[in-house]
């Protein structure tokens, strides 16, 4: 038997008749195949990989992260809290249908494995199933419409213009960083960089704020997970967000959306300070505003 033969043979992991299946011959010695073996390791492997993420991932939690959740800080804003309960409601099913997906898959491969039938044994044949094939094309069909149904409830929910805040902040988005414009008429220019903190956005706790956001060059994306989802800056169209963060502190995020070479430098950072502390700010800023305008120009 030449080489090709014996290494296409070993490739069968059933018999394909009773006669077939009584000998396997590799260069003259009875062998099993090997395939069936390989699929184990590769099962095998694969969860562990899959058990050491899992670890690795509650390990990162207990690293200043927040919850038990390595992608999600804890939230401190009721629509950030929203998208985090979607998140859950939509993953913990998900990991449970693949748990139970998996153990169905190892169960097979070891309670039907080659080694533990009789010689000569083939499996039943079995062509079609009627109640199987409706079952598993109606199960995931629900599967999907159940996650389509809870994700635009939500999105309705948090992602409508609100009409009750107690002031809007206009948030303008460029190559490379963010303007936020006050209503008392004051910018905080939160320029791009990657050495070290950019300047905070400030916020006072517990108060409704609506954001409007708009961009002056490209399309950026401003997200903070803790906060809010992400939400597009889009240059002639206006995008609205809000937020109302219950504590004090300072939570960063990122633009989300590739704008150009120093995208990686367009962070995010929001302070939230109590009311008082928030007034003393602004009253800073305004000062701050008043002597620049007062101040001789360079050429005079």
């Amino acid at each position: 038997m030449d080489w090709t033969r014996r290494h296409s043979e070993a490739f069968w992991l059933w018999p394909r008749s009773v006669s077939d299946s009584k000998v396997w011959t590799v260069a003259g010695s009875t062998n099993r195949p090997p395939i069936y073996f390989g699929a184990v390791r590769l099962i095998t492997r694969s969860l562990v990989w899959l058990l050491g993420l899992l670890v690795a991932a509650i390990s990162l939690s207990g690293c200043g992260i927040g919850g038990l959740s390595p992608i999600f800080p804890e939230p401190v804003s009721p629509n950030g809290s929203d998208i985090y309960q979607t998140y859950i409601g939509i993953s913990v099913p998900a990991l449970i249908i693949f748990i139970g997906v998996e153990a169905a898959l190892l169960w097979i491969v070891f309670k039907y494995r080659r080694s533990s039938q009789p010689a000569g044994y083939v499996p039943p044949q079995t062509h079609g199933n009627t109640q199987l094939e409706v079952a598993w094309t109606v199960a995931p069909l629900i599967v999907v419409l159940a996650i389509a149904v809870y994700s635009f409830v939500e999105l309705q929910r948090d992602f409508q213009p609100i009409n009750n805040a107690a002031f809007t902040v206009v948030v303008s988005g460029h190559q490379f960083g963010w303007n936020y414009t006050y209503p008392q008429d004051f910018t905080i220019h939160q320029d791009g960089t990657l050495q070290g903190e950019v300047t905070p956005f400030v916020v006072p706790t517990n108060t409704l704020i609506k954001l409007q956001f708009e961009g002056t060059d490209v399309i950026h994306s401003w997200w903070v997970p803790a906060i809010s989802g992400k939400t597009d800056a889009v240059p002639g169209y206006d995008n609205f967000s809000w937020l109302k963060i219950d504590r004090t502190g300072k939570w960063k995020g990122e633009c989300a959306e590739l704008c150009g070479v120093g995208h990686a430098t367009m962070q995010i950072v929001v302070q939230a300070m109590d009311q008082s502390d928030y007034d003393n700010w602004v009253n800073q800023q305004l000062a701050a505003k008043k002597a620049a305008g007062s101040s001789p120009s360079p050429s005079s």
